[in-house]
């Protein structure tokens, strides 16, 4: 019956605070009747008071008396908890304001600091221009309390969110607890949800104390839990490490950063150690240093043969070792391009044992026969040394008892030319002659090197014995390395060569990935440190898929979005078939590894979007792309209607629906851009994130720059369901 629906009230004190009355047309607290028939009829007594409608010294109605009604009709006790929840909303919102308003009125920054301690974020253009539209009515340039309440709603009571919460509220004032578990059940698909979920979001995103108590959930409330992290279209148990990383290193995809040193181009820009600081901070896994000889015995970092600055490599060590593991526990790969003299390498050794110390993995684990790589989890907080070595492990550990300094080995390496010319990022961009440059390896795998001649490496004992399970080993032939190739042999194959791979020879390809850890890496040409799409490369399962980091655009955007999965933890569990050596699998013939996700994702509206640049104000024209990458078979776009001048609030209702075959594969992405002309469009923000990340249900997709950065309080709502 409704009378049990809603426990006896326990009446709050009389508000101290004056409040918005429809009857009156002055700020009055909504009065409790002492009789059944006064229900109707407010009674309200005066007294002069500061900070009312007319100002300081207006008359504005006290409080009103409230009486414990007696026993009535249950409808009336309905009544009575409609009007206590419009009582606490409004009094909890006066209650953080009314000192601003003790003069009267308030200006654009103070109208920014009360938005602020309300605890909402909000985009400064927007709120700008809704103050200056409130101003323009007035001709002045101050606003008063309703003013600043009308700005407040116009930004923060989204008309998406309120039908949607009428939807589940019977009284349109408040969710009680059950109801809440159902809108979690229905409308968010979150199946497990209880009473004990819901109270655990009541009491995170309520901010009426009285609300709170009562176990209920206002509309500021749930505003504030639509608009959370935890209504966000990213899975939240995808937010910390949930897969097996007791695995073979060889079995993730590895977060991995192209000559991680330099933040601008490759032939004059700066070489920097904050490349180093923010690719850790981003997560990243495996590092690229480019070591050479340097005055004073200091060996150096820089692109070779270039005009790049140059950094010192014990520099480069020391913040290796303060961010390694900020970020994430698991192992940090060094990837050495040594150009060095034997002399300077045994100073990379000595700085890479004195300064990371037991961080540095120096011997493996659990005896020296390795027949298979270990895991993540067995190398945590451990940085690997990737390099050429002298020798096996076994010898290695050997020499472990005598003293190598002073003793070098020699390492055969290939110098490969064929007929195609390869211009690849390891050739000397500014060659002293044509001896220097490196020619592309590509030929079939099947079909024996064409001139490959041999040359040797002078490598120093003591560095190629810190080298354990990350031995660098030039690359020849899928046949070859299926021969004569050791588990903690790895490879690096230029971008061209690898993509000629995955097109004439996939099936290969992916036996050769799921044995051995494999490297990719921009072809030389990109000078200007443009990134290559990595999907095509992680379609075959390369682990270590090499990407420019200070290079926005797309690539990164896959890369970032890829790698917030797991915790954002730098390693990410390949699929089965791409970790199994007999498997049928190729991205353009998928076979029997399909399993088709039918997706529908259905456009509701943005929220605080940036601006176009072209605006002198805070419009623009957005238009939505939903992008989808994965196999060939799985790439696919949709693109939205344009919403003519609004940032701050667009509507579409618009449904998308998708198809893809290889869903552990594939990434959605957001982009959101500013229609400037039918054939040019801008950029306004972007996000992307693995399909099987996605949540079902009404959810917040949160924007982000073209560098990364959050663009909160900008988002897209859209309600998703795949089955």
């Amino acid at each position: 019956m409704e009378e049990n629906r809603y426990p006896p009230l326990a009446l709050p004190p009389p508000p101290l605070l004056s409040l918005p009355c429809d009857t009156c047309h002055g700020v009055a607290s909504p009065c409790v009747p002492l009789s059944p028939q006064a229900w109707a009829r407010p009674v309200h007594t005066w007294e002069p008071q500061l900070g009312g409608r007319g100002g300081p010294g207006a008359a504005t109605p006290i409080r009103a008396v409230l009486v414990q009604p007696g026993p009535v009709e249950a409808g009336w006790a309905v009544t009575y908890a409609r009007i206590f929840l419009n009582l606490t909303s409004r009094t909890w919102f006066l209650s953080i304001i009314q000192n601003e308003f003790r003069n009267g009125k308030i200006d654009l920054d103070s109208t920014m600091k009360l938005l602020e301690k309300l605890q909402m974020p909000f985009d400064f253009a927007h709120v700008k221009h809704v103050f200056k539209k409130t101003l323009d009515k007035q001709k002045a340039n101050t606003i008063t309390m309703e003013d600043f309440r009308a700005i407040y709603r116009t930004i923060v009571h989204r008309t998406e969110f309120h039908e949607l919460f009428r939807a589940y509220s019977p009284n349109s004032k408040f969710l009680a607890a059950t109801e809440l578990i159902e809108f979690l059940r229905k409308a968010q698909y979150e199946t497990e949800a209880c009473e004990t979920t819901a109270l655990e979001i009541i009491l995170k995103y309520e901010p009426i104390e009285e609300v709170r108590k009562r176990r209920q959930m206002s509309f500021e409330g749930f505003i504030r839990y639509m608009s959370s992290e935890d209504c966000s279209v990213f899975k939240r148990d995808h937010r910390t490490v949930y897969q097996d990383m007791n695995h073979p290193l060889c079995d993730y995809f590895i977060s991995s950063s192209h000559n991680t040193y330099l933040i601008s181009d490759q032939l004059v820009g700066p070489s920097h150690l904050w490349g180093y600081t923010s690719a850790l901070l981003k997560g990243c896994r495996c590092l690229e240093i480019d070591c050479w000889d340097g005055s004073n015995n200091e060996p150096v970092v820089y692109h070779g043969h270039t005009l790049t600055s140059k950094i010192q490599f014990r520099s480069v060590i020391q913040v290796v070792d303060k961010y390694a593991f900020v970020a994430s526990d698991y192992p940090v790969i060094l990837s050495l391009e040594n150009h060095c003299s034997p002399k300077q390498q045994e100073v990379m050794a000595e700085y890479l044992e004195s300064i990371l110390g037991d961080k540095l993995l120096t011997s493996p684990i659990g005896g020296a026969v390795v027949t298979q790589l270990p895991s993540p989890e067995a190398l945590k907080f451990k940085i690997l040394v990737k390099n050429k070595k002298v020798g096996t492990i076994e010898e290695s550990m050997l020499r472990r008892e005598l003293d190598s300094r002073g003793q070098t080995g020699d390492v055969s390496d290939f110098e490969i030319l064929s007929d195609e010319d390869e211009f690849d990022d390891k050739a000397p961009l500014c060659p002293k002659s044509d001896s220097s440059k490196r020619k592309s390896e590509y030929k079939p795998s099947h079909t024996p090197r064409k001139k490959a001649k041999v040359k040797k490496i002078k490598i120093a004992i003591v560095l190629s014995d810190l080298v354990v399970y990350t031995k660098s080993t030039k690359f020849v032939s899928f046949e070859h390395s299926l021969e004569n190739q050791k588990c903690y042999e790895n490879n690096s194959i230029g971008e061209v060569r690898a993509r000629k791979f995955v097109k004439h020879a996939a099936k290969d390809f992916i036996s050769h990935t799921s044995r051995f850890i494999t490297r990719i890496y921009p072809k030389g040409t990109r000078t200007n440190s443009s990134n290559y799409n990595p999907q095509e490369f992680w379609n075959v399962g390369c682990q270590l898929v090499a990407l420019n980091f200070q290079t926005s655009g797309v690539p990164m955007e896959l890369q970032d979005g890829k790698f917030q999965d797991n915790g954002g933890c730098g390693y990410i569990l390949k699929p089965e078939f791409l970790r199994n050596c007999s498997s049928t699998f190729t991205p353009h013939d998928v076979g029997i590894h399909s399993k088709p996700m039918s997706l529908s994702i259905r456009l509701i509206s943005g929220h605080q979007l940036p601006p176009s640049n072209l605006s002198k104000t805070n419009k623009a024209d957005p238009v939505v792309q939903i992008e989808m990458y994965g196999v060939p078979e799985d790439q696919a776009k949709r693109k939205s209607s344009v919403v003519k001048s609004n940032a701050l609030s667009p509507r579409w209702d618009e449904t998308f629906s998708f198809t893809v075959q290889v869903p552990e594969l594939a990434l959605i992405r957001f982009c959101v851009e500013d229609e400037i002309s039918l054939v040019s469009n801008e950029f306004l923000g972007q996000y992307t994130l693995p399909l099987l990340s996605l949540n079902k249900g009404y959810r917040n997709v949160p924007l982000l720059s073209k560098d990364g950065g959050n663009l909160e309080p900008a988002s897209l709502f859209v309600h998703v369901w795949y089955y």
